[in-house]
């Protein structure tokens, strides 16, 4: 038997020592590896790639290359690891910074994708797809005015681009530059006259400039054209509470309950409204269907704390003012209560320094509809990025 595996082995060892020996002196080359490129055979490319990396480990464009061909395969995180090799053997390699842009980008790391981005606009500043991603980049991360920076010029470079347009528009609403988003939002409207969701954007930008009425009207568009579209009844129910329409304002809150019995914001504002009509425990009861839903608005904190100051609970009351002030300090409402509280309390001082703030915050205070419908601008997908 050992004889018999002694005379197997020989008989196959002459053909391994073959192999090896072939594969030694055919190791791939970068010839090689753009050859499979060119005919297709991603994946046998990036091996190609990975053979001449590790016979070089200091062949800078060997590492780009190879990034290109996982990008291509959509191997971003071995892609971007690739590019970084790359620069770290030679920063200045064209275009390397804005391939590792892309690929952070489309894994939704925004800021990395941000750093790679800047340094590749800095090397070419007359370079549009690095200005456009860059900008999308800082969409992603919610730093609204620098993208409205670099995605205005952006847009007038391609002016029949919508989606970009529509990127632009969101950035300065929620940068709150209402002139650039009403401008955006128009032009939007003229190409899409039936789209509910342009006549909500164009409402709030009509909003945020004060006028409401007209942003009344853009609600109302929208909720003819798609009555069960998410938030339009909420919309229009808060402008028309802002409006002191309360009545027509509940029409539209319980409108959207019906769609959503879930609607934290409807709950909350309609709780406003019970409260504004005396009805304590009613309001009570909403606010706390609210808070199961969403914890953190700060309508329910201002108005439980004047109801609990109202019903001598001064402990939940200061509780619950506090909080609505630390959710959004600039809004003067609780403010105002709170001096009311300290008052009760006999608190004096404190008393006048909360009104002091009252009066200040008149002055600057800007309440609008952005920041009500979504917590944050829909998200960017991949598509967008082609």
């Amino acid at each position: 038997m050992k004889n018999r595996k002694t005379e197997l082995v020989l008989r196959v060892l002459p053909a391994l020592l073959v192999f090896s020996s072939f594969a030694e002196t055919q190791s791939p080359t970068p010839a090689d590896a753009m050859a499979l490129e060119q005919q297709g055979k991603l994946p046998e490319a990036a091996q190609a790639w990975k053979a001449v990396t590790t016979k070089d480990p200091k062949d800078a464009p060997a590492f780009a290359s190879l990034g290109v061909i996982l990008s291509k395969l959509q191997k971003y995180p071995e892609a971007a690891s690739a590019y970084r090799k790359a620069l770290a053997l030679n920063p200045k390699l064209p275009s390397v910074q804005l391939n590792l842009g892309l690929a952070e980008f489309k894994q939704g790391h925004f800021q990395r994708a941000g750093t790679a981005l800047r340094a590749a606009l800095a090397a070419d500043p007359s370079n549009n797809q690095a200005r456009t991603l860059l900008g999308l980049s800082y969409y992603g991360s919610q730093k609204f005015a620098d993208a409205v920076e670099l995605l205005e010029p952006a847009s007038k470079i391609d002016p029949g681009n919508i989606e970009l347009h529509r990127l632009l528009a969101q950035s300065c609403l929620w940068a709150k530059n209402y002139p650039c988003a009403l401008e955006e939002f128009q032009q939007l409207l003229q190409q899409s006259p039936d789209s509910a969701g342009a006549h909500v954007l164009f409402g709030e930008a009509l909003d945020g400039l004060g006028r409401t009425q007209e942003a009344i009207a853009e609600f109302e568009a929208a909720a003819k054209i798609s009555p069960s579209e998410p938030n339009v009844h909420f919309g229009l129910g808060y402008l028309r509470w802002k409006s002191q329409q309360y009545d027509e304002a509940r029409l539209e809150f319980e409108n959207e309950l019906a769609l959503d019995p879930n609607h934290a914001q409807s709950l909350a504002y309609l709780g406003d409204i019970e409260w504004k009509n005396n009805h304590g425990d009613a309001a009570i009861s909403l606010f706390k269907r609210s808070m199961a839903v969403q914890k953190n608005l700060r309508i329910v904190y201002a108005d439980l704390g004047a109801i609990y100051a109202q019903k001598k609970d001064y402990k939940a009351a200061h509780e619950a003012l506090l909080h609505a002030v630390a959710l959004d300090p600039a809004l003067p409402d609780a403010h105002y209560q709170l001096a009311r509280l300290y008052r009760a309390l006999g608190k004096p001082a404190d008393a006048e320094r909360e009104l002091h703030k009252v009066q200040e915050l008149h002055k600057t205070a800007e309440d609008s509809l952005v920041g009500k419908i979504a917590s944050s601008p829909p998200a960017l997908t991949p598509a967008e990025t082609q």
